[in-house]
């Protein structure tokens, strides 16, 4: 597992990398910087009210933001991430893998949409996670981080496995290496929360899951 994280990162310098990472980390910025803002005209909102009410309702908004903001990134990251899979898993096929014939799974559009939607479901859910993790930090923030480890671990995985594969198949071999799966998308959780280590989860964690599917 965390040698094909290794593996990932020792790729960053392939030229086959250089447009998936500038343009993907262009527009994970974008997307932080946009939710920034909406988030920022949220507060100031809240802080209409004036007086000490305000400034109380300002600070919890603000602390509501941080967190909604650190968590809601890694949807965001996992939407981005499809939009790149087939160019850098073909990147690593051809340097690791040389002999796997021609990959004839989904198209690349076929698996962006698949990521997209997965990260709708996975924003969702840590939306509604949000409430939880304010009431209670420490449990709240553990459900956090595991959603983000299972959504971006199976999601980047079955990304690159649908390049292979049909999507029940794809499925059925998540249910056989979800342990490996699970504790890669922890990491690449953990960065995720790491400027500007973030950045680079889209690439990195395709690559990285790319790995994980072909290495035994």
């Amino acid at each position: 597992m965390l040698r094909a994280l290794l593996l990932g990162f020792g790729q960053l310098a392939d030229p086959a990398f250089r447009r998936p990472l500038l343009l993907g980390g262009a527009l994970a910025l974008a997307g932080g910087i946009g939710l920034s803002v909406l988030a920022g005209w949220g507060v100031e909102a809240l802080a209409g009210t004036g007086g000490w009410l305000g400034t109380l309702v300002a600070a919890a908004g603000a602390l509501v933001v941080l967190v909604a903001l650190w968590w809601v990134f890694v949807p965001l990251l996992l939407a981005i991430a499809g939009l790149f899979t087939d160019g850098v898993a073909a990147a690593v096929e051809r340097r690791h893998y040389p002999a796997l014939p021609p990959a004839s799974g989904a198209p690349a559009a076929a698996q962006a949409w698949g990521a997209a939607v997965l990260a709708l479901r996975l924003g969702l859910v840590t939306l509604a996670l949000l409430p939880l993790s304010l009431l209670l930090p420490g449990i709240g923030l553990v459900l956090l981080w595991a959603v983000a480890a299972i959504g971006l671990g199976e999601g980047l995985f079955e990304g690159v496995a649908q390049r292979r594969m049909d999507r029940p198949a794809a499925r059925a071999l998540i249910r056989r290496r979800r342990a490996a799966i699970w504790g890669l998308g922890a990491v690449l959780a953990g960065l995720a929360a790491i400027a500007p280590l973030n950045l680079l989860v889209p690439v990195v964690g395709t690559a990285a899951m790319t790995h994980l599917l072909h290495r035994r």
